[in-house]
């Protein structure tokens, strides 16, 4: 008997013994398992644990609409290329021909459904030998140091020589003690113009608040806060469900658990006081007769509940799941509403009615999309902070991992309401180089996948990495994160071969590893764009009289169309609003008089009955405004090329603005120019 105790008190640390590996990787997203593959075909032993029971992320949960059309994809390689390669030929195998070729590097949109998703990437991770763990939530890192030494789960305590944090959230490397920040920096912080406060949608000319003064549903706040100053506020998340018209596939939309038709009053006015009202979902066309359905960047109200992602990130098991709960509610209520409320186009109405969920896809979530998607999360405080300056300024560097090229594109991070307008705040409308679809080309360098030694030495953050708000505005995609995270794996495996620590990791070899492994490192040299039509001068500014103001000198807010179909015109064109009279257009010209008195104003433009009647124009000079409407169905006098609209006050001291507006306009709006006379006494 006493044998027999001694035989299990010395059992009794196996029980407890942690399973080991080279690398753990924490986080099966996109990029977490492109590391654990990029890891295991460098060697090493990988485990890879995933909190959930949802291996891939929004790779395999409804994103199926590839964001690399709007990259360089020429660098866009790796494991990322050989993901997409090898979906083409699982379609190509079944006998169904893509309407696109991954082999040519152009700016197609690649496509494909969830479950073929799901299906390759299972494949690669069995393919490399990876262990998959799923349903293993993270509750505690020990650490010996700067080390992390064993990670304690729901289900089990698991050991590395080097440890990946695969989490959109940064989960790890929070529970690790390495520093971290979330939300947006001041503009000041780092320089960045587009960090602050963003307002590229315009303001919504209707009240935010109900008949007690009180702000009305899906209205966040009704003071955003300085324009300069950062805040903890995020961008929206939203699901990308996967949705079909096909009767055969077809799943109705189940019914919301509860239904308030108040809750949408916001959007109710909003298609009051629409034109041209539009779908407000994005649909993406999908093979198998399905669509990827997004949050609109550029829609007013969309699939996202803006400001209920804020505290995702921090929150534990259940406060996730609550807020995950949350989403899929408004998603629910969001397409009963839109598809049954009369307040909604007809045409609308019948378009999300067709809608359904698909009968192969997420079956064992009864068609529902496991991924809610996290477009923003924790970001490391690291060795290095990727920022504007570095997309757009200073893009070389030397230890890249990444090459970079998706356009800076952040989704709404607050909604604004007050009594008299409703306006979405944090919006970066995609930043592209000029004449092209992609953003700015640039190196991520491995120093941004690092904590500070300090803190940690066998742990690299390639999704929550080390960035601002503007930076990871511009990384927060599919293919950017795989090859971040196929980067960190090679590195992790050579770090814990090595047994050095992943700061100390020579960059020539990792270098060669990654190259080695098919990535791309330099920054591309970019075909020359096609010479630029020029516009033939209607009218050379430079040959007028007085103070002249082309809209080519215009700052201008919310969209604008230019054009020079009508002639004659002041320069090389015009401006006009595309007939949407929604108050969210509008130009400004900004100038000093060159002597004070009364001037002369007069409005160029193409004088047509389609024109709108009233066209806002404000004036102001120091304190001394005016405000007046232009019919611009009226007619040019004989022979003219600017009409007469008032006679205006200046002081040639302060500095006067002229804005033009589509406020309340019931036809198209045009911006010409303007030109200021001395009024004779």
């Amino acid at each position: 008997m006493k044998s027999l105790a001694l035989l299990l008190l010395a059992l009794c640390p196996l029980a407890h013994a942690a399973t080991e590996a080279d690398v753990i990787v924490y986080g099966a997203t996109p990029g977490g398992f492109c590391a654990a593959i990029a890891a295991a075909r460098e060697g090493a032993s990988v485990i890879l644990l995933e909190p959930t029971d949802h291996v891939g992320g929004v790779n395999t949960g409804g994103l199926c609409f590839s964001d690399s059309n709007q990259t360089v994809r020429s660098t866009v390689m790796g494991l990322f290329d050989e993901w997409h390669t090898r979906v083409e030929k699982d379609y190509q195998q079944r006998g169904v021909e893509l309407p696109y070729k991954v082999s040519m590097k152009n700016a197609d949109k690649w496509t494909y459904e969830p479950h073929v998703a799901a299906k390759i990437t299972k494949e690669m991770l069995d393919e490399a030998g990876v262990k998959v763990l799923v349903k293993r939530v993270l509750k505690q890192v020990s650490k010996d140091g700067a080390r992390i030494t064993q990670l304690k789960t729901s289900d089990g305590e698991f050991a590395a020589k080097t440890y990946i944090d695969g989490t959109y959230e940064g989960d790890l490397m929070a529970a690790a003690g390495v520093s971290w920040t979330i939300g947006r920096e001041g503009r000041k912080e780092f320089g960045e113009s587009l960090a602050g406060k963003q307002y590229p949608k315009g303001r919504m000319a209707i009240s935010g608040l109900d008949a007690e003064g009180k702000l009305l549903p899906l209205i966040t706040t009704g003071d955003a806060g300085p324009d300069d100053e950062g805040d903890k506020n995020v961008m929206v998340y939203s699901f990308r469900l996967c949705v079909t018209k096909d009767a055969a596939n077809r799943v109705p939309f189940p019914k919301p658990a509860k239904y308030d038709p108040a809750r949408f009053e916001a959007i109710r006015r909003y298609f009051a006081q629409e034109k041209r009202p539009i779908l407000l979902w994005d649909l993406y066309p999908l093979p198998g007769n399905k669509f990827d359905a997004n949050n609109g960047i550029g829609k007013q109200f969309s699939m996202g509940l803006v400001g209920a992602c804020n505290g995702w990130s921090e929150a534990d098991e259940a406060g996730r799941a609550r807020i995950w709960e949350e989403h899929k509610q408004y998603t629910l209520e969001l397409y009963h509403f839109l598809s049954t409320d009369p307040s909604v186009p007809e045409h609308l109405r019948k378009e999300m009615g067709d809608l359904g969920l698909c009968r192969d896809e997420f079956a064992a979530y009864d068609h529902w999309s496991p991924q809610l998607y996290v477009r923003e999360g924790r970001r490391m405080k690291g060795m290095y902070v990727v920022s504007q300056k570095d997309i757009m300024e200073e893009p070389k560097k030397d230890d890249p991992i990444v090459v970079s090229s998706f356009p800076i594109d952040s989704h709404d991070c607050q909604r604004v309401g007050t009594k008299d307008m409703v306006a979405n705040e944090g919006t970066i409308m995609p930043v592209r180089m000029e004449g092209r679809r992609n953003g700015y080309p640039y190196h991520i360098p491995y120093r941004a996948i690092l904590p500070k030694a300090d803190e940690c030495d066998n742990l690299l953050v390639p999704i929550a990495l080390s960035c601002t708000h503007v930076g990871i505005s511009s990384i927060r995609v599919e293919p950017t994160w795989m090859i971040l995270g196929q980067s960190a794996g090679i590195a992790a495996a050579m770090s814990a071969k090595q047994s050095v620590a992943v700061q100390k990791l020579a960059y020539p070899a990792l270098r060669e590893r990654l190259l080695a492994q098919k990535q791309a490192l330099d920054l591309p040299v970019l075909p020359d764009l096609p010479p630029v039509p020029v516009t033939p001068v209607s009218i050379d500014p430079k040959t007028l009289s007085g103070i002249v103001l082309d809209d080519a000198q215009a700052e201008t807010k919310g969209p604008w169309a230019r054009s020079s179909n009508f002639k004659p015109h002041v320069g090389t064109g015009y401006l006009h609003d595309d007939k949407r009279g929604d108050g969210q257009s509008s130009v400004t010209f900004r100038f000093k008089a060159p002597k004070a008195g009364k001037y002369d104003l007069r409005m160029a433009y193409s004088a047509h009955e389609t024109r709108a009647k009233a066209v806002p124009v404000t004036i102001q000079s120091g304190d001394h405004k005016v405000s007046l409407k232009v019919d611009q169905t009226q007619a040019l006098p004989a022979k003219e090329s600017f009409r007469s609209i008032g006679t205006v006050e200046l002081f040639a001291d302060a500095e006067t603005t002229i804005t033009l507006s589509n406020t309340e306009t019931d036809g198209f709006v045009i911006v010409d120019a303007l030109q200021l006379i001395e009024a004779k006494n």
